[in-house]
């Protein structure tokens, strides 16, 4: 019980200097983050790293650029601005080595803020609804600070660690951030549809979160044996994970239980992970790792993009030269689902944008990012079809996204790529 405290005593011994490593997504530690802006004052060259976090980030405000940067490793909303004004940077990394970057030294962390369950009887608590690189971040910090919130979900796996690993804990008790769920249009659902005709019974799931997973969920319900190993999940499974849909008893890894590093949804979604032996929780270096992704047979890995272009590059992390989120998981997925055996690796996005404009491009915008190489790409869905890219020449590969591209683009694309390489129709 010393160790309760309350969130601005435990800022207090944050240094000038320091680097802050603070937990993703739906398990953002606000009060904490909030505590830290307040010692802007006191503070100067504090390095604030995360992945994509939740909620308000008043340390990414540039009118504290002297006191703190940020640093992130997937690109989040509320710190996007950082990157143009000057007081926030993007370290490219896979996810599945960012925990390696942490115990490795090349990114020294000294203090983490983490978002706990309260201890049990034992004196456990649960990192809950997030994992990813947490574990491997407190075990290298000098100094770990935690909220403790009875909203949050006790899950099983590296989310359990014993309350003597935590430096100051603070109680509050606040929802978790919740994800609405939008409506799924009728392109998302002739793309959902086209996905789930590529998923056989017995094929191991990854995907990511949004309409377009949801859409090809809601096409699984007549499937047999599925199971689930995912950098995350969102509500789309619980429905399939209760009907018996999911019982990933086909899995190659950890047979019987769904595993994910990270989690994001409705009340619903933590409602049901809560103390629910079925969901196994792991940092991000295993469940990422292609290594043990291959082990699923007929792994499916689903992934998403904001442009391609008609060889096959995958861009997902800038718009051109400005980056808007990250490499994240993507390819740790698209490379172990292709070799699984019957594995598919799948890119599905709308042929255009809501403003009418190329997805399926000639070329890539200057200053884009190719996160998935067209040598690794298998599949890329539309709602206008599915293009087989694997073991296809260039010429074949462009005619196959062409035929998937918006009809009113097709031309077009087709006489800017055939014309500038002369390659010929």
């Amino acid at each position: 019980m010393s160790k309760y405290t309350t969130a601005a005593q435990a800022v207090k011994s944050i240094k000038s200097g320091d680097r802050v490593y603070v937990q993703a997504a739906a398990a953002t530690p606000n009060l904490l983050t909030a505590a830290l802006a307040e010692r802007a004052a006191e503070l100067h060259d504090v390095e604030v790293c995360h992945m994509h976090t939740e909620g308000p980030a008043p340390y990414a405000d540039p009118a504290l650029g002297d006191s703190f940067h940020t640093n992130s490793f997937f690109i989040g909303k509320n710190v996007r601005h950082t990157l143009t004004a000057g007081n926030g940077s993007y370290t490219p990394v896979f996810l599945s080595e960012l925990p390696r970057l942490f115990r490795k030294k090349v990114v020294q962390i000294d203090v983490v803020f983490i978002q706990v369950s309260p201890p049990d009887a034992h004196g456990y608590v649960s990192l809950g609804v997030s994992v990813e690189a947490t574990r491997a971040a407190i075990e290298m910090a000098r100094l770990v600070i935690a909220q403790v919130n009875p909203n949050m979900p006790r899950t099983f796996g590296d989310s359990v660690l014993h309350h003597s690993v935590i430096d100051f804990m603070v109680a509050v008790n606040v929802p978790l951030y919740c994800q609405k769920l939008a409506a799924i249009t009728q392109q998302e659902a002739q793309i959902g549809a086209h996905v789930a005709s590529l998923i056989e019974d017995g094929s191991t799931l990854q995907m990511g979160i949004g309409a377009i997973p949801n859409a090809a969920l809601a096409n699984l319900g007549n499937h047999k044996n599925l199971g689930l190993h995912t950098e995350m999940f969102s509500d789309g499974v619980v429905d399939l994970i209760e009907n018996g849909v999911i019982n990933c008893m086909q899995k190659g890894v950890v047979k019987g239980r769904a595993l994910a590093t990270f989690l994001i949804g409705s009340q619903r979604l933590y409602d049901f992970v809560d103390n629910n032996p079925f969901i196994e929780m792991r940092e991000s270096s295993f469940v990422n790792d292609t290594a043990v992704i291959r082990r699923n047979p007929k792994m499916i890995a689903i992934n998403s993009a904001i442009e391609v272009d008609v060889t096959g590059q995958v861009c997902a992390d800038s718009i051109g030269s400005k980056m808007y989120s990250g490499v994240g998981g993507q390819m740790d997925f698209m490379r172990g689902a292709s070799l699984s055996e019957g594995g598919k690796a799948i890119i599905a996005l709308p042929s255009v944008t809501k403003n009418g404009e190329n997805k399926i491009v000639p070329f890539l915008k200057e200053g884009a990012g190719v996160v998935t190489t067209r040598s690794h790409v298998q599949y890329i869905v539309t709602e206008y079809g599915i293009a087989d890219l694997y073991g296809k020449t260039l010429k074949q590969r462009a005619s196959a996204l062409i035929n998937i591209a918006h009809p009113m683009h097709r031309e077009s694309i087709e006489r800017a790529f055939f014309g500038a390489l002369k390659l010929g129709s």
